[in-house]
């Protein structure tokens, strides 16, 4: 099998200490090789392989981990977006636009726009993606969404309790029955996760908690929607249910916190969503000094978040969540990988898959420094 060396780096993101300097495990004049999907040696430049990529001097950082997304829709809400920006508070419920217009998407369709997504996403440098389903809400569907996203990823995740569909209106909990039996056995094959919006405007603490313990019962992983427009009670039902990830994490309390920094969920903060509702943006570093792990992620989806860029979500979290550029740079890469309980991305090491972005910038401070400037200059995706 042929070997490729990424050879001349200027500085290397390994996020392995083992590596170099830091929690960033940083490298001066770096090479790495790689072979197939996986990495097999990094050390200084000048190693040798079959094949040669010059950095020129560049930095390389790991592929960004994306680890909570909703790629697979159709429609538009750019009116919901400009009348945000005039005033109008955001709310769950627009989430109905999106799912009367992918439902009325054909298959191919549906497939031909999460593919344009996702190779927007991969140019933007995210090497892994998570994403869910949600904008279906009947049980063939959903299962239809997942199928498509499954074509992308691995990491799938059934959120039928999205919002309450219009045929269920005012019939919230037989709506959580029906996801909780029929819905979960269709999507159940399709799907890696569990997800629900545990808000107001969406699904109360008990009705989350009756969908995360089906899909726990029936073998998939949780995650949680938590503490996006308000205090309540997300945060800590993730904790309680083992979820890997609480996402939003918008506004905690003090116990919130304690609770995330005791388990092993992680905090998934998703600030173009704040950005993009003209939400207060989370305080990451209550939640980093308390020892909580944490995670960055686009939360791309039509309403609250069409992004698919991973460089602003990173700018957002330095300037405005009081997250070092380190920080973020390890909870965009490390943190999401973390966030999807994945050991084999997320760094630059032996064994790893070989998921690398050259950043047109000799540091990857320059993703902050130089926000809005397109800086990816080159993606590797499992060796290619």
């Amino acid at each position: 099998m042929t070997t490729t060396v990424v050879d001349n780096i200027g500085l290397l993101v390994t996020n392995d200490p083992r590596l170099g300097d830091g929690p960033l495990g940083l490298r001066r004049d770096a090479a790495v090789v790689f072979e197939g999907e996986f990495i097999i040696a990094v050390g200084d430049a000048g190693l040798v392989a079959d094949r040669r990529v010059d950095a020129e001097g560049r930095c390389v950082i790991p592929g960004f981990v994306d680890s909570h997304t909703h790629l697979v829709f159709a429609g538009d809400r750019s009116d919901e977006f400009a009348a945000r920006m005039a005033g109008q508070p955001y709310a769950a419920g627009g989430i109905r636009v999106s799912v009367d217009a992918t439902r009325a998407a054909s298959d191919v369709e549906l497939s031909r726009l999460t593919e344009l997504r996702r190779a927007e996403a991969r140019r933007a440098g995210i090497t892994t993606v998570e994403i869910k389903s949600g904008y279906g809400l009947q049980s063939y569907h959903e299962a239809r969404c997942l199928e498509v996203g499954r074509r992308f990823t691995e990491d799938t995740t059934f959120l039928g309790a999205h919002v309450v569909p219009p045929e269920f209106e005012g019939r919230a909990d037989d709506y959580v029955h029906h996801v909780c039996t029929d819905m979960l056995q269709e999507a159940r094959p399709h799907a890696r996760w569990i997800d629900a919006f545990c808000e107001v405007g969406a699904f109360d603490v008990d009705q989350s908690r009756a969908v995360l313990a089906a899909g726990l019962a029936a073998g998939l992983g949780a995650r949680l929607h938590a503490n996006q427009l308000g205090h309540g009670p997300g945060v800590q039902l993730a904790v309680e249910m083992g979820c890997a990830s609480a996402d939003h994490c918008t506004y905690l309390s003090d116990d919130d916190i304690a609770a995330l920094a005791a388990s092993d969920t992680v905090a998934t903060f998703l600030p173009a969503t704040d950005f993009s509702t003209r939400q207060p943006y989370p305080d990451a570093r209550r939640v980093i000094d308390a020892g909580a792990a944490v995670a960055l992620a686009t939360n791309c989806n039509p309403g609250s978040s069409y992004t698919t860029s991973m460089s602003f979500c990173i700018a957002l979290a330095v300037r405005d969540m009081h997250m070092t550029p380190d920080e973020a740079i390890l909870a965009a890469t490390l943190g999401g990988a973390r966030a999807l309980r994945r050991d084999d991305v997320g760094a630059i090491a032996q064994g790893m898959r070989a998921d690398l972005c050259v950043l047109d910038a000799p540091s990857y401070t320059h993703l902050v420094y130089r926000p809005g400037v397109p800086l990816i200059h080159r993606v590797v995706e499992r060796g290619v």
